[in-house]
């Protein structure tokens, strides 16, 4: 909501006619009101079908969700009869959605990354929906997966975990590599957070965005978005993360919290850990 009242939101009053909005999955388990966040974005894709985008995250699968809380989310909402077909509703539909966008033929976007499966926009096309976590193959697994964009002093390097006890280094000749073969200009992926807004990767073919602002409510970091012009160029654009309340009295949103007062609790989240070589229960773990 910050993004649309300081940007725009899509409207047939606002930019609806001429600008599309693509967001990048992990629209659960990323704050407090996942309910509230997929039932707004389904509702605008509902809306304007031509014109908002959703590609999917790795916690848009079941398995994973239901283990970073937005299962609970939904019971505790909902009631367990409602809360639990609630879930298994929106995450067969996750199981639908896009898994790349391709922009003008020369951006693409995903969650994760390429990882080291990924020579080919086709190999992306290929792939047949709906799709289980359990019965993905490894590009979905880069295209979800693919972690931490990591500055070295020595080199830079792109983080894809196979599993805890394995790390595959992407190196920038592997971005390097796809642009050139599939003519394009950017790779444009979001997953993991980082606190200076981007980072840039490969002599910037490649850039991580990460859009939750405060995340974890501790790390008070700026939410950033692109904005592509019809040529484009790329201008970033941020925003920044409200100070808290002091009291409902002093808050503009005072009304608001004193209504959601008696409101069910949602379960907090932790900020994702480096996952231990024995955690299988970690949501690193990839077998």
């Amino acid at each position: 909501m910050l993004l649309f009242d300081e940007y725009g939101a899509p409207s047939t009053a606002g930019d609806i006619a001429y600008i599309d909005y693509l967001f990048l999955g992990d629209y659960v388990d990323r704050g407090q009101h996942s309910l509230e966040t997929i039932t707004l974005l389904l509702a605008l894709k509902v809306e304007y079908p031509n014109n908002v985008h959703l590609i999917r995250g790795n916690h848009e699968a079941a398995d994973i969700n239901a283990l970073s809380g937005f299962r609970i989310e939904c019971i505790e909402r909902m009631g367990e009869r409602d809360g639990i077909w609630a879930w298994h509703r929106i995450n067969r539909l996750f199981n639908w959605l896009p898994l790349a966008a391709l922009i003008e033929k020369k951006i693409i976007c995903m969650h994760g990354g390429i990882g080291r499966t990924i020579n080919h926009v086709e190999q992306i096309e290929s792939q047949q929906r709906p799709i289980t976590m359990e019965a993905g193959s490894i590009v979905l697994m880069d295209l979800l997966w693919t972690e931490d964009v990591t500055v070295c002093p020595i080199q830079q390097k792109m983080i894809l975990w196979k599993g805890c006890d394995q790390m595959l280094e992407v190196q920038p000749d592997r971005v390097m590599e796809l642009c050139d073969n599939n003519d394009l200009q950017l790779i444009v992926r979001a997953h993991e957070f980082v606190m200076d807004d981007f980072e840039r990767f490969a002599q910037g073919q490649l850039i991580t965005l990460f859009s939750a602002t405060n995340y974890c409510g501790t790390a008070n970091n700026p939410g950033p978005i692109l904005v592509l012009g019809r040529d484009l160029v790329v201008f970033p654009k941020l925003i920044h993360p409200l100070p808290p309340a002091m009291s409902p009295e002093a808050s503009p949103e005072g009304q608001t919290e004193e209504l959601n007062a008696n409101r069910p609790p949602t379960p907090t989240r932790d900020c994702p850990q480096v996952a231990n070589a024995n955690d299988r229960g970690s949501l690193a773990w990839i077998q």
